[in-house]
């Protein structure tokens, strides 16, 4: 027989309670019940939701099928050995399922079946009864024990029919019942002295099962006084766990006879439990009864003691009485905890109240000793939630943050009520699993890197570093620099960066020159889900080297020596020319200073070392040769580490008076113009009759050809008279062929036309006050003029810049400042120019910006001064060639600092165009010969 019972409990993890029944000695497999079905569950998702026992209620004699929930016998079940003589047996049982956490409590009870018969302690029994012995006397006769219960345990005795004797059957306080023969009729020992009946005790199963044993009455003589007890029944409280040898009740009974007759002995009943016998003992002589064993409330809270005291005198009739023993409970049991399931790590994203253990706690007492109290012991985001009964679960009771602690020792302590109060802790450890929630951080937000100027290019520069609290995959950082522009490049050409270490390199050799600075972005993304980034800034600060020599610009002349004119009648402190010069770099080492190295022995010049004027330290003596020119030689040394340095060669002439010095240098011209005037007619004559036709053709091809490749117009001349025929010479020209100039194949051709336009290079020129008149607001516009024998030339091209810097980053990751040029295209500039009449005796100081705005250690003029390189076909200058090919720059600051129209420094590049046909350039060459007399020509 089965019985199924479902009990709907409304709490937060346990949902429902069953019940059912099953008799004992069922066979292996038999069927208690299907707790799936019962439940409602879905037989699908048991596996998916881990269906399975609490381990700490597993029995052995039932098993379940996690599959599809059956509940069913595993081994026989022997009520009588799992529960003694309770009155129910129940097994118990506690299954959960996850996702969600639902728990329900199986309660399986044990049916008794008759599988026991009733028995006695003995075969024989003998009971001694006085032949004195009255009617009604009662004698009791030890039990039989039946191992059943309930319906099925032992119901009634029964004795062989006789004239002597009945049985009496009484039923104790706890259901059990024993006999009492009873004394119908007195007894003659003379008639018979020995009755022998059969004691049968039958129990009430169905069909009922029996037991018996062989009844022997010997008849006594007689012993007319029995024993007395005080009371029937003796009731004592004794507390549990006594020590042995513990007084539970001293007994007294009288007899009223002597001698033998009234000495009494006291004994436990035959009926009483072996139980009883090992927890207790009795004086024979004394009655006293003493604890002999360890007494347990949590085992028995009763105990029946039945004592009977006898004479020694013959045919001695016993007397009976009953001590009931009642325990005490004390607080002798502390409570105990057992966890059922444990989450071992729990995301630190979990919400609050995400279930982390099921723990259930008992406690044996009874009463306030047993009701318990549970907590969790410190300041740990976890509490304790009652699920069912004595069912606790464990929940978070707020965010977590692996960060601040990746796990948590999470200790339950249960304490009873009980006096003194007994507690019990247990501890788990919760691991904190680790999520993406923190993006990587940079140690600064802004890098300042100082690279020096011409650095090996893959040299490392510095290093960014960023920090994840993350642990794992979610803390691996990788590095990556973010695109952007730089002087229109990628920046990923400037500079590169370790994704794994953060280690950054220059690719490239940085001049400080072309860049100053710039800036970028480094990029730190880890590897988690979802990924997480954070920015930084790095700006590439580069440091200027005193790489560059100093750049003398004024005065020019021929092969690097500059001749100038000296009046004798000057007076000391006359200025005989400045020298002005230029230094690429900056700082200190664009510091200038000049002084004469050489041709100054007398003392004759003195140097302004800040400013580079020439004068004349004391007036020329009378006796000084006309002829005899002053060499001297000019060094100007920068202030760099190491210092660089320069110089140029001025050749002073002695003359009467500075007009005189330029009508001699005319007349001389006269004269060469003279003899060289009909060569020159000559040349003019043959090369204008056999060009005309030839150059006619040419430009008819040219236009042809720009009309296919408008883009590989490279150059732009500075006037309109100049612009068809450069245009369309040097357009053919660069894609003709590429082959570099040298610079003394460019001549630079003063116009006369006045253009002012967005590609017009206007650069004003100031004469020296000692000179001669000012040509103020003069815009010289040059031309290029190459030679038949420009095979090589080096070109050097001027861009009109603005003086401002473009930093702008807005729109842009990267920022660099570098000088902001326009879209016009270079001009080309060059060291042979042919000069007026107007300028044949007086020296133009010009001064270009190039590349950016630097400072020119001169305080005298302030002006565009113009790159000169060695003249070409004059042999070789005294000072190299290195001393005037640097890029260079320089700010021009003097007297007249309030002149409009002065010209901002910009880059000189060098750009290798295509070799112009000869027969244009020849055409030029003509053109520009054509506006000079032959005298000019000739000088």
């Amino acid at each position: 027989m089965i019985v199924l019972l479902i009990a709907l409990c409304i709490t937060d993890v346990v949902l429902s309670q069953i019940r059912y029944s099953v008799p004992e000695e069922a066979d292996h497999g038999t069927l208690v019940g299907n707790i799936a079905e019962d439940l409602g569950l879905d037989l699908t998702k048991l596996a998916s939701r881990r269906f399975q026992v609490v381990p700490s209620s597993r029995t052995p004699y039932l098993e379940v099928n996690l599959e599809n929930g059956i509940l069913f016998v595993n081994e026989k079940i022997d009520r009588e050995q799992i529960c003694k003589q309770g009155a129910s047996c129940q097994l118990n049982m506690e299954v959960f399922l996850d996702n969600p956490l639902e728990l329900f409590r199986v309660e399986i009870e044990v049916v008794d079946i008759n599988d026991n018969p009733p028995s006695f302690p003995e075969t024989d029994i003998t009971v001694e009864i006085s032949e004195s012995a009255t009617p009604g006397t009662r004698f009791p006769l030890e039990s039989a024990f039946d191992p059943d219960v309930g319906s099925n345990a032992l119901r009634t005795y029964d004795i062989t029919t006789n004239n002597y004797f009945y049985l009496d059957v009484q039923t104790q306080t706890d259901g059990n019942k024993f006999a009492e023969l009873v004394l119908e009729k007195p007894l003659d020992r003379e008639q018979q002295a020995a009755h022998r009946y059969v004691l049968t005790a039958v129990d009430g199963g169905q069909p009922p099962r029996t037991g018996t044993a062989l009844l022997v009455v010997k008849v006594l003589d007689s012993n007319d006084n029995v024993p007395v007890f005080d009371q029937p029944v003796y009731t004592v409280s004794l507390s549990e766990n006594v020590p042995v040898g513990t007084l539970v009740i001293q007994l007294n009974a009288t007899d009223l006879d002597e001698g033998l007759n009234g000495e009494i002995v006291y004994t436990f009943s035959n009926h009483i439990s072996n139980r009883v016998k090992d927890l207790f003992s009795i004086d024979p002589r004394t009655g006293r009864i003493e604890v002999r064993g360890e007494v347990d409330f949590e085992e028995s809270n009763l105990y029946q003691i039945f004592v009977q005291a006898k004479d020694l005198g013959p045919n001695a009739v016993p007397a009976h009485c009953k001590v009931l023993v009642k325990i005490t409970d004390i607080n002798d049991n502390a409570p105990e905890i057992t966890f059922s399931t444990v989450t071992e790590s729990v995301s630190e994203k979990a919400a609050p109240g995400t279930v982390i253990a099921l723990l259930s706690v008992t406690d044996r007492d009874s009463e306030e000793n047993g009701q318990i109290q549970v907590e969790i012991l410190g300041d740990v985001p976890f509490k304790l939630k009652s699920s069912f009964r004595n069912y606790f679960t464990i929940v978070t009771d707020g965010p977590l943050d692996r960060e601040q602690a990746d796990s948590y020792s999470v200790t339950v302590v249960a304490r009873d009520k009980g006096t003194p109060s007994l507690a019990t802790s247990k501890s788990i450890r919760v691991q904190v699993s680790d999520e993406n929630d923190n993006a990587p951080t940079f140690t600064q937000p802004i890098y300042d890197v100082y690279v020096a100027e011409n650095n090996v290019p893959g040299a490392y520069i510095h290093s960014v570093t960023a920090l994840d609290p993350d642990i794992g995959q979610n803390a691996l950082i990788s590095y990556s620099i973010l695109e952007c522009d730089i002087q229109g490049m990628s920046v990923k050409t400037y500079v590169s960066i370790n994704e794994e270490t953060g280690y950054l390199y220059a690719l490239r050799s940085f001049d400080y020159e072309q860049l100053k600075d710039f800036m970028f972005m480094v990029q730190a993304r880890d590897t988690g889900t979802p990924e997480l980034s954070s920015n930084a800034t790095v700006k590439v600060i580069i440091v200027d080297q005193n790489d560059n020599n100093p750049l003398v610009l004024s005065p020019l002349g021929n092969n690097g020596t500059a001749k100038e004119l000296l009046p004798r009648s000057a007076e000391p402190g006359y200025l005989v020319t400045r020298i002005v010069a230029m230094d690429a770099d900056d700082g200190e080492n664009a510091r200038l200073s000049y002084s004469i190295q050489r041709g100054n022995e007398n003392g004759m010049f003195r140097m302004d070392w800040r400013t580079g004027e020439l004068r004349t330290a004391r007036r020329v003596s009378a006796k000084r040769d006309p002829h005899q020119l002053y060499d001297l030689l000019i060094e100007v040394r920068d202030h760099g580490q190491p210092p660089l340095s320069s110089s140029a060669s001025v050749l002073v002439m002695l003359v009467d008076s500075v007009a005189e010095g330029h009508g001699t240098g005319d007349t001389g011209g006269t004269i060469k113009a003279k003899d060289g005037t009909l060569d020159l007619t000559l040349i003019l004559i043959i090369a204008l009759g056999s060009i005309s036709f030839i150059f006619l053709l040419v430009m008819i091809v040219l236009a042809v050809r720009c009309q296919k490749d408008k883009k590989l117009n490279i150059y732009t001349c500075l006037t309109s008279e100049c612009c068809l025929g450069c245009s369309a010479c040097c357009s053919r020209q660069g894609r003709a062929r590429k082959k570099k100039l040298s610079k003394s194949d460019i001549m630079l051709v003063q116009s006369a036309v006045n253009v002012s336009g967005a590609g017009t290079a206007q650069v004003p020129v100031e004469e020296s006050g000692s000179f001669g008149s000012h040509h103020q607001n003069q815009n010289y516009c040059y031309q290029v003029c190459l030679t038949p024998e420009s095979a090589k030339t080096d070109l050097m091209f001027l861009k009109p810049c603005s003086p401002s810097r473009s930093t702008d980053t807005d729109h842009n990751p990267c920022g660099a400042i570098v000088t902001g040029y326009t879209d016009q295209q270079p001009d080309i500039i060059s060291n042979g120019s042919i000069l007026s009449n107007e300028t044949k005796h007086q020296r133009a100081e010009l001064s270009y910006l190039v590349d950016r705005p630097r400072r020119v250690n001169s305080s005298a003029f302030q002006e565009a001064d113009l790159v000169s390189s060695k003249d070409s076909g004059h042999g070789d200058s005294e000072q190299g060639d290195s001393d005037h090919d640097a890029t260079n720059r320089g700010h021009s600051s003097g007297k007249n600092n309030s002149m409009t129209g002065q010209p901002s420094f910009s880059s000189f590049y060098s750009h290798p165009p295509g070799p112009c046909s000869s027969i244009p350039i020849l055409f030029f060459f003509v053109i520009c010969l054509a506006q000079r007399n032959p005298s000019e020509i000739v000088q």
